[in-house]
């Protein structure tokens, strides 16, 4: 797949997600197998870049290109010169968030909220592409409300704007995340441009990824909510993708090492205190499935260190792969 300069492969990536996809997240992601990680979403507001969280969210230092960065907004000249502030912090790719559905974000007109307004749509797209260098990419729902799907005709709009690439997620806002993804509305966005189009919305296994991409006709599947806990699965889609053939999961051991990799880099990045906290729910996803993985997040939860939390980490994961899970 092809986004400017940029060739993407595997043609698998890490969907934005708020919240998730931090610099540790997306850097594992990278190194098991995504062909690129997209940023979670960066505000345009400048009033709130000096914020330690947004200062966070724009340390794009040491991550393997090219590095995608979201922003989201609803004004075009700030979105424009959040797109011109975060390609001079690094940024080769700026992504535009009109696809998350969460109230605090389209409630101030962001995200899928802008999907209803064509019109705005397009002046935000095109302020954008005119201010920086580097490609644009859009991501967007397939409408704001079921009786409103629109995708084919915002594609359209991107593709007159000069948008590289669009993400297109198979539900509307209204769906949110309920319900099985559609991806008929893609196959139709696929038949109206001619950009990349990314499949998005519950490609969770090989087969799955290679079934959307033929429906669809899209270049390349991006993963979100499957990658919580699985951050393999990036190199299980490529292996399936290239080969045809399943590649084995993780050994025990190894998705031991996974997660204090992770641990390790949350606490490095954040600081002992915020990486702790941040690390949980990422240990409630890698522990959903385990036999005593309840017992372990239970206990987990509590610890309050750097060192409790790996001791504690480790002795579970280890006895995992010795197959007897321990006592947290």
């Amino acid at each position: 797949m092809q986004i400017g300069p940029y060739h993407i492969d595997p043609p698998v990536i890490l969907a934005p997600m708020a919240g998730v996809t931090d610099k540790p997240f997306r850097r594992l992601a990278r190194r098991l197998g995504a062909g690129l990680a997209v940023s979670e979403m960066t505000i345009a507001d400048p009033r709130l870049w000096g914020t330690r969280k947004s200062q966070r969210r724009m340390d794009f230092s040491d991550e393997p290109g090219p590095v995608s960065v979201q922003i989201a907004g609803y004004d075009p000249r700030m979105l424009a010169e959040a797109a011109r502030h975060n390609v001079g912090l690094g940024a080769q790719i700026i992504d535009i968030n009109m696809g998350c559905p969460a109230k605090k974000v389209c409630n101030v007109a962001s995200g899928s909220a802008l999907l209803r307004d064509e019109a705005l749509v397009g002046r935000i797209l095109e302020a954008v592409v005119a201010a920086v260098p580097v490609p644009v990419t859009l991501k967007i729902r397939t409408g704001y409300a079921r009786s409103a799907r629109n995708a084919v005709a915002v594609a359209r709009i991107a593709e007159s704007a000069g948008i590289a690439a669009l993400a297109v997620h198979g539900r509307t806002r209204e769906d949110h995340f309920a319900g099985q993804a559609e991806h008929d509305t893609l196959r139709e966005v696929r038949a109206a441009v001619g950009m990349p189009l990314i499949a998005n919305g519950d490609v969770d296994t090989p087969q799955a990824a290679r079934a959307v991409l033929e429906q669809t006709g899209a270049a390349a599947v991006m993963i979100g909510r499957a990658a919580q806990g699985r951050p393999w699965i990036f190199r299980e889609i490529a292996h399936f993708l290239a080969t045809g053939t399943t590649l084995p999961a993780p050994s025990p051991a190894e998705a031991r090492d996974i997660v204090l990799e992770h641990l390790l880099a949350l606490h490095e990045f954040y600081g002992e205190h915020m990486g702790v906290r941040i690390a949980r729910k990422h240990l409630g996803w890698y522990s959903r499935a385990h036999p005593g993985g309840e017992r372990f997040r239970a206990a987990v939860n509590r610890a309050t260190g750097a060192a409790e939390q790996l001791r504690m980490a480790r002795d579970h994961f280890a006895g995992l792969a010795g197959g007897q899970p321990r006592a947290a």
